[in-house]
């Protein structure tokens, strides 16, 4: 152990002494990783450091060093008692609050650096891809060619063309593959590789919720974000639990979430009721707090765009799932666009399915199922089709019913479904992950979902 005695001027380095006449001990490991003690003494004579040194100084120097020596002798021998000791035990008590606070400081400076790591990584990373490209795109030949006249003159050099030669020259054809979804009329792109509900995956953890504040809530990615400033990687996420729910956090992408890391946090206008909420098309859907009002958030202007009272919707617990949550409007997307799951008092409780426009929110269509609204524990929407989970806490439950806006049809099924943390209290598709999202007891979880005739699902 390496015992290495310091005089240092406390007026001068602005260090807190809680007594001018104790002198105060202080310990930690040189960059070798040897102990080194460090006494400090205060002058209580001396208001501050004299600019230079003298011989007077240098013998009071020499006076509270041998003070030093005396007191590291008897701390080394075991010995002190009294004021002195009691003094030396207080600064080292100090020393090791000050050393732990410090310890936690350089834990939570070393994540951060982690973190930023993470993103200057992901950041090369896209660079180097977008490198990539512009180097392709460089090297890739010219496709499309100007048969004019002029023009011919103008390119008489292009690759495969010998003006010179006026002889007979073969014309190549290129055959170019078109994916089949070029080939589904415009506006119905979405509609590619729908299927009935097949089976469904086991939950995946993305992240729990740290306070109560998050027993339920909602989180979702946008399917068909349509800015440059969010992408399909972003997710959003709002806990439903509280009077005035309004904060709506927002994160990078998976990873972020999983992490904590939001990248913002935006404070809607108007409070949310449970969670039925829904985002498309660079859009927050959501019912405000006790009314059927939905309301249209554009998420890139951070403003309400559109509202409208949803005719005759039940509210605030006349036609919840059975769980309860004031869960009685769920806003749903699927590849037909948005959904309103709902009931009313002429329908006594029923399911109604309505299709709602993005822009205005109004009903464009609705139909009426023969299951009640709270008699399931959730339901969501995939390929035009209403699909009902049996039980929000059983950990083997089923999806037990489906309808088809199509053919007016429904039918019983039993698709296996997963409540692992057994109080799930949101379930929303996603046709662009082709996954299912849920928040189960403050678990954000998804599941992979499988559709007839469309083959494996997508991860």
């Amino acid at each position: 152990m390496l015992l290495r005695m310091s005089f240092i001027c406390l007026s001068c380095l602005g260090v807190f002494s809680q007594s001018q006449d104790r002198a105060s001990l202080s310990r930690s490991n040189d960059p070798t990783g040897r102990c080194v003690y460090t006494f400090t003494v205060v002058n209580p004579q001396e208001s501050s450091c004299p600019g230079g040194s003298s011989k007077s100084e240098t013998d009071e120097i020499r006076t509270r060093l041998t003070l030093l020596e005396g007191l590291v002798s008897r701390l080394i021998a075991g010995g002190g008692s009294g004021a002195s000791s009691g003094g030396l035990r207080h600064s080292d008590e100090s020393v090791q609050e000050a050393y732990a606070q410090v310890t936690k400081e350089r834990n939570q400076l070393q994540l951060d650096q982690e973190h930023l790591n993470t993103q200057v990584q992901r950041l090369q990373r896209t660079l180097a891809e977008l490198s990539l490209e512009a180097e392709d795109l460089r090297q890739r030949p010219c496709e499309q060619m100007n048969t004019s006249a002029g023009a011919l003159h103008e390119n008489r050099h292009l690759r495969g063309y010998h003006f010179k030669n006026t002889s007979y020259q073969e014309m190549k054809a290129e055959v170019r593959e078109v994916p089949a979804s070029h080939l589904i009329p415009a506006g119905n792109h979405s509609l590619a590789g729908c299927g009935e509900l097949v089976s469904v995956g086991d939950p995946v953890l993305h992240r729990k919720a740290d306070g109560i504040t998050g027993k339920y809530g909602v989180w979702f990615q946008d399917p068909d974000p349509q800015g440059p400033y969010y992408t399909r990687q972003t997710v959003w996420r709002i806990d439903a639990v509280g009077k005035e729910v309004r904060q709506l956090f927002v994160y990078e992408d998976m990873d972020q979430f999983s992490k904590g890391f939001p990248m913002k946090v935006l404070v809607l206008s108007e409070p949310v009721e449970s969670t039925g909420a829904t985002v498309y098309q660079d859009s927050l859907y959501y019912q405000r707090r006790r009314s059927r009002t939905l309301l249209r958030y554009n998420l890139t202007s951070e403003s309400l765009e559109a509202r409208l009272d949803l005719p005759h919707a039940g509210f605030h617990g006349q036609y919840p799932y059975s769980w309860g949550g004031y869960t009685d409007i769920d806003l749903a997307v699927d590849e037909h666009g948005l959904w309103a799951i709902y009931s009313t008092s002429k329908a006594k409780g029923a399911i109604i399915v309505s299709q709602l426009d993005p822009q205005s929110l109004e009903v464009r269509r609705s139909w009426e199922t023969k299951i009640r609204k709270n008699s399931v524990g959730n339901a969501f929407m995939i390929c035009g089709r209403l699909y009902t989970v049996a039980s929000y806490t059983s950990p083997n439950t089923t999806i037990s019913y489906m309808f088809d806006t199509l053919t007016n049809e429904s039918q019983a099924i039993a698709v296996p479904f997963k409540n692992k943390y057994r109080y799930n209290s949101m379930v929303d598709y996603n046709h662009a992950q082709r996954k299912l999202y849920a928040w189960d007891n403050f678990h954000m979880v998804t599941y992979d979902v499988r559709l007839g005739g469309t083959g494996q699902s997508r991860s």
